[in-house]
């Protein structure tokens, strides 16, 4: 399944949209931490995150399977540089769960594996990238091919190793994966292994917004630790922009040309060292002359600044996740997010575009009838998710689990194409013929028939 750079992931509420979120989010901690903190981190205990069955038990395995696309140019934290051979790769991951002699639930890694994509097998490149940027993108490799993959898994002795061969040289690392107590990709970080190294920091760098007002709204305080760079939740939005700004001070002409395009009542932005208070501030000015700091703005005015902002930050690369875009904002207004989330996505046909993917998850018919406007980008697409249920054999008995399903939707694309495009997609003739149009009735209806539920 290969998302464009800029993906609507559609569906009623408590479809699965949400998962897909979850999923990522624990690939991501999994690239940089070991496994109890990464799974502490997210919804529930460990044991609830493995599939349930409808006898009551749970999965003893997970499994996860991403492909990326990566800079060329990578640095370290200690000055390291290097130069990838590939930028597409593929990471493949299974985790285990079982109980130790004291019969407490333990995790282990039972496979992990990073290897580079074939041009040839790459689709993916083929759908998405124009022929004449395309080997800037996914450089060509003239010689010397790669054999092995840069992370692999065999079984000696019935205990998978997991080997990370030197990139391109002799030697490397071996290791019994039951006695580690994180991936091998986490414990990388420099440039020795580049491809590795890369696939990391990408995983690692991924966003997830979940903007929260109150944090938007508040003052950046100057203190031992303090961070320049947005958090998930909108912290540090104020020193996020005072660092643009003294880089840079034009950028905020920038911003503020943005935000007026988005909202025509708000002509400037600009922050504030607030000497006395030791904080930095935000504040925008109004048509009629009026200033304001971010405590008095609208949250729907404060989503649409952060996201011009991660416009306008050449350090914001990567993939953003970003759940239900359209709270806060006005229906009028949602027009202006999706051309602004497009601009976050990558134009392949500018090199000189930072790489930048966006992830959205909706139930808004509105946010759907927008998207529809940009059908005939090849850079936006929109998939559907909903529950289904499947009949699997757990402990050699039949058993029922609930699982998600997200479907491409379809644009101008015949079924038999569809099937060409999404080879790996086990697709109904029903699924096939999931049209926009389909998609908007139905997050209609169902909006419909829960605000008419009795309270």
């Amino acid at each position: 399944m290969g998302f464009t750079p800029f993906t609507v992931v559609a569906g009623p509420n408590a479809s699965g949209k949400s998962n897909l979120f979850d999923a990522l989010k624990l690939l991501s901690d999994l690239s940089h931490t070991d496994l109890k903190n990464a799974f502490r981190n997210q919804r529930g205990e460990a044991r609830e995150l493995f599939t349930q069955f409808s006898n009551g038990e749970y999965a003893s395995q997970m499994s996860f399977y991403v492909e990326m696309l990566l800079d060329k140019e990578i640095r370290d934290s200690w000055g390291g540089e290097s130069i990838l051979k590939y930028t597409r790769l593929k990471y493949s991951l299974i985790i285990s769960r079982k109980k130790n002699n004291d019969g407490i639930d333990e995790l282990y890694i039972k496979e992990e594996r990073l290897e580079p994509f074939r041009h040839q097998k790459d689709p993916w490149v083929k759908e998405n990238m124009p022929n004449n940027t395309k080997d800037f993108w996914r450089p060509k490799v003239k010689t010397g091919k790669r054999g092995k993959p840069y992370i692999y898994t065999e079984q000696r002795n019935d205990i998978p190793t997991i080997k990370l061969p030197q990139d391109g040289k002799r030697g490397g690392k071996e290791t019994n994966a039951n006695i580690i107590s994180r991936t091998v990709l986490s414990g990388i970080d420099d440039v020795n292994f580049p491809h590795a190294f890369a696939a990391r920091e990408e995983m690692k760098n991924w966003n997830f917004l979940q903007l929260n007002p109150n944090d938007l709204r508040e003052p950046t305080k100057k203190q031992i630790g303090m961070s320049d760079r947005i958090t998930h939740s909108g912290e540090n939005i104020a020193a996020a922009l005072f660092r643009l700004k003294s880089k840079d001070g034009y950028v905020l002409k920038e911003i503020s040309r943005k935000l007026n395009n988005l909202l025509p009542n708000l002509t400037e932005v600009d922050v504030l060292d607030d000497i006395a208070n030791n904080q930095y501030v935000i504040r925008v000015k109004s048509n009629d002359g009026k200033i304001f700091s971010s405590r008095v703005l609208s949250e729907g005015t404060l989503r649409l600044l952060t996201l011009c902002i991660f416009l306008f930050d050449d350090t914001h690369k990567n993939l953003l996740c970003y759940e239900e875009p359209e709270n806060g904002i006005h229906p009028f207004r949602i027009q202006f997010l999706t051309k602004l989330l497009n601009d976050l996505s990558v134009d392949f046909v500018d090199k000189c575009n930072p790489l930048r993917q966006i992830l959205v998850n909706t139930h808004s018919p509105v946010l759907v009838r927008e998207i529809i406007k940009w059908k005939n980008d090849e850079r936006v697409s929109i998939w559907f998710s909903q529950l289904s249920t499947l009949i699997t054999q757990h402990n050699t008995k039949n058993v029922k689990i609930n699982t998600t399903k997200i479907i491409p939707v379809v644009k101008d694309t015949s079924p038999e194409q569809l099937k060409i495009k999404f080879p790996n997609l086990d697709l109904s003739e029903s699924d096939l013929r999931l049209t926009v149009t389909t998609v908007k009735r139905y997050l209609e209806t169902t909006d419909l028939e829960q605000n008419n539920m009795p309270t």
